[in-house]
């Protein structure tokens, strides 16, 4: 490495690092007397846009956050510009050593680096965690900050480890379904409702993965009928000066928003069928839930069901309760099949992150009422349990008569 670089010198220097498989990531900080810029820091890493590498310039002012994805060839002229700023520090991490590279106020460039005992193994690099988690911990930064997941220096705060990870498992479980709705095809942005949208961890986190990550248009719209939340949400959504990130106080099934994609986390007993029966009536392709208190059914369910088979297991008040919550979340699962989606339900994330971490994921594949078998399990499973789930009043007047026929 030379000693004190020109810029010509240190621009190949820089490219050398960033252009190879080791490079993790690079951050640009600290002016020198006498520039200025509108950039507090300038975060550098490798990331992976459909199966093809890029270089991500994270540029970051005191308010916001402008991404730039380049391929490998193109990152002459980020690099030459990041030089003419005329940062006072950079500092570079690879899987095999660090290297720090300071601007003396007299303008002389000092360069150090610190070899590795050990390198780092290969799925702690940057280009390889994007593979594994949708929002790496040491990438989107400023993301992270703002929500209060991660302090100023990219390390999440231990109080916060069981919601990053919440955040990434439901991530995952969108990613895992996206394909199979083609939303990425369409001529326009994807219009994501999140209903019951709380602290807006998932609003946010779904639009930069939208279209930071993807590299798919997305606009979303979180709902919630906390004022104090929605106003959090709101501030946060300026912090990051993100376009189609938008907030309102409204309760869940009150709006006319069409939706390609709704969400729903942790919405609270029957807003969760709310929310459901929004989905179905937009036509959105993709539903994703995860249920939260199940009050509807606890008192409905009779210890007389099945000739009292069921009575030793209905006495109980903390069984009677997870019954209430399995059958719920059945019915659920059944209207939506009834209504043409193929529907799984599955476990999202594990225990000790959440005890409610069941999830209803739904896909559109074809038109309600095509499938006669789902319509019958429901008529069976209801008269079993003698109740009449809320579901049913959610999705409205035609859906209570196609379940009435022959019902009785």
């Amino acid at each position: 490495m030379p000693t004190n670089p020109t810029r010509d010198e240190l621009l190949e220097v820089l490219k050398s690092h960033i252009l190879s498989p080791d490079f993790s990531r690079a951050t640009f900080a600290g002016t020198r007397r006498g520039q200025a810029t509108a950039w507090v820091r300038v975060v550098v890493r490798p990331v992976e846009l459909r199966s093809l590498r890029y270089v991500q310039f994270a540029y970051q002012s005191a308010k916001k956050v402008v991404t730039r994805n380049c391929r490998p060839e193109e990152v002459d002229e980020p690099l030459e510009e990041l030089l003419r700023i005329g940062f006072a520090a950079i500092h570079i991490s690879t899987r095999v050593e660090e290297i720090d590279i300071r601007t003396s106020r007299k303008g002389r460039v000092h360069i150090g680096r610190h070899r590795l005992a050990e390198p780092r193994a290969a799925n702690e690099a940057s280009h390889n965690r994007v593979k594994n988690l949708p929002l790496p911990e040491g990438q989107a930064d400023h993301l992270l900050e703002v929500m209060g997941i991660a302090t100023a220096d990219g390390r999440i705060r231990p109080t916060m480890r069981a919601k990053f990870t919440q955040i990434n498992e439901f991530l995952k479980q969108l990613g895992h379904v996206l394909p199979e709705t083609h939303l990425d095809r369409l001529d326009r942005p994807v219009e994501i409702l999140d209903c019951g949208c709380g602290a807006s961890y998932l609003t946010l986190a779904a639009h930069y993965y939208l279209n930071e990550k993807l590299g798919i248009p997305a606009r979303v719209l979180g709902v919630d009928i906390n004022e104090e939340v929605i106003r959090k949400s709101i501030e946060r959504a300026e912090q990051l000066a993100a376009d189609g990130l938008n907030f309102a106080c409204r309760r869940i099934g009150t709006t006319d928003t069409p939706a390609d994609i709704v969400f729903a986390l942790h919405a609270c007993d029957t807003a969760t069928d709310d929310a459901i029966a929004h989905a179905v009536r937009s036509g959105a392709k993709l539903l994703l839930c995860v249920p939260c208190c199940h009050h509807h059914l606890h008192q409905a369910l009779s210890r007389d069901v099945g000739e009292g088979v069921l009575r030793p297991l209905l006495r109980h008040g903390i069984l009677l309760q997870r019954t209430a919550d399995v059958v719920t979340d059945a019915f659920r699962a059944l209207a939506l099949r009834i209504m043409g989606y193929r529907t799984d339900v599955v476990e999202f994330v594990a225990t000790e992150h959440t005890p409610r971490n069941v999830m209803i994921r739904a896909v559109r594949t074809t038109q309600p009422w095509s499938h006669p078998d789902a319509l019958r399990e429901y008529q069976h499973f209801k008269r079993f349990w003698q109740v009449t789930p809320y579901i049913e009043t959610a999705l409205g007047e035609e859906f209570q008569q196609w379940v009435g026929r022959g019902a009785g």
